[in-house]
């Protein structure tokens, strides 16, 4: 293993990310000079920025056998939750930007997407298949409250009657609930959850802008209570940090109502690697080789994992023994986990169109 970097002394609160690592992608890089030509100065203000993109195309074919869904959906690329073990982090680079810090402060937005779906479900040769509502980053992040995005897709899903799941950890999804009810009594929608632990200490460092675990068993209670299929996605589970918490937060989540529960064990792609490194040295420097070990034993001894069939839950003994607390914590306290299937039978490709099904 690789020796741990040296901790920066400035620390930008609220912030995952404290640095911005080299862009794979870039032969140069950016870089902020000072007049006093001191490049250290620490950068205390950092600002979230909204930059708008408008992408010829919204929904994209999933082609991974690994993540249950053929398509999804992404109103928002960057997420300013800064969760520094977050696997879309690299995505970033391809548009020209670093994963970290930049990640979660400069926000691409999508503002013609539903216009863009629309067009989409209405094209003559579309079958009905669910399509994810985030997959990459969170449709109801910190954005979504100034520009509203999420909402009007979910508008335009309703009014196709086209079936959609929605992945989230903010409660920010509880001002939508009038669209999702009426999405529910069809049976076209279901919302998994992210919760990775019950520790609030832990969360203020490992998420540092995503609302407290308390909100989101409460998302989970509300979304229940009116019909809606509703997933845990205990996710990431990181050996050594959160992994002891499973069984706890599998009961939790079902005393809400959450049916199902899906796991990963967290992997470190890329540039996410040194992000999260960075973040365990300055963090927990006592526990912080052992946790990288820990996460290279599940991934055949490296902190990534690209393999299709063990990149999500990992592979070894540790990985084997997360994925038996998840299975006995399912049966216990979720009888299994069962979903009802989606209704892909009120499909409407043209939504002006008279129909006898309300």
């Amino acid at each position: 293993m690789e020796p741990l970097p040296i901790v920066p002394a400035d620390h930008h609160k609220g912030r995952g990310a404290q640095h911005n690592p080299p862009n794979r992608f870039l032969n140069y890089q950016r870089a902020q000079e000072h007049w006093e030509a001191l490049d250290e100065l620490p950068n205390t203000d950092l600002p979230t920025e909204y930059r708008l993109e408008y992408p010829r195309e919204i929904v994209n074919r999933v082609d991974s056998p690994d993540v249950g869904m053929q398509y999804s959906l992404n109103p928002y690329q960057g997420c300013e939750h800064g969760c520094v073990y977050c696997y879309a982090r690299p995505t970033h680079e391809y548009w020209g930007y670093s994963a970290g810090q930049d990640f979660e402060r400069i926000i691409l937005v999508k503002p013609e997407a539903p216009k863009l779906l629309s067009q989409f479900l209405q094209h003559p040769k579309w079958l009905p298949v669910p399509i994810a509502l985030s997959g990459n980053t969170d449709c109801y992040q910190p954005a979504e409250r100034k520009f509203g995005i999420t909402r009007q897709l979910l508008e335009v899903f309703w009014a196709h009657r086209h079936p959609v799941s929605i992945i989230t950890k903010n409660a920010l999804i509880l001002r939508d609930l009038d669209i999702i009810e009426k999405l529910a009594a069809h049976q076209l929608v279901h919302v998994a959850v992210s919760i990775t632990g019950l520790d609030e200490a832990l969360r203020q460092k490992l998420e540092p802008r995503t609302v407290p675990y308390a909100r989101r068993l409460e998302v989970i209670r509300r979304l229940s209570a009116i019909g809606v299929p509703v997933t845990l996605m205990c996710a990431p589970i990181i050996p050594g940090l959160n992994s002891h918490e499973v069984p706890k937060v599998i009961e939790a989540a079902a005393q809400a109502g959450a049916i199902n529960c899906g796991h990963t064990v967290v992997r470190l792609n890329g540039a996410v690697a040194g992000v999260f490194t960075e973040w365990l040295r300055r963090t927990f420097p006592d526990r912080a080789q052992k946790v990288l070990r820990q996460i290279e034993a599940c991934h055949g001894g490296s902190l990534g994992d690209s393999r299709y069939g063990t990149r999500m839950v990992g592979e070894g003994v540790l990985a084997q023994q997360i994925a038996q607390w998840v299975h006995k914590a399912r049966q216990r306290y979720m009888n299994g986990g069962h979903h009802a299937p989606y209704n892909t039978e009120l499909y409407r490709r043209n939504p002006s169109a008279p129909t006898l099904f309300g």
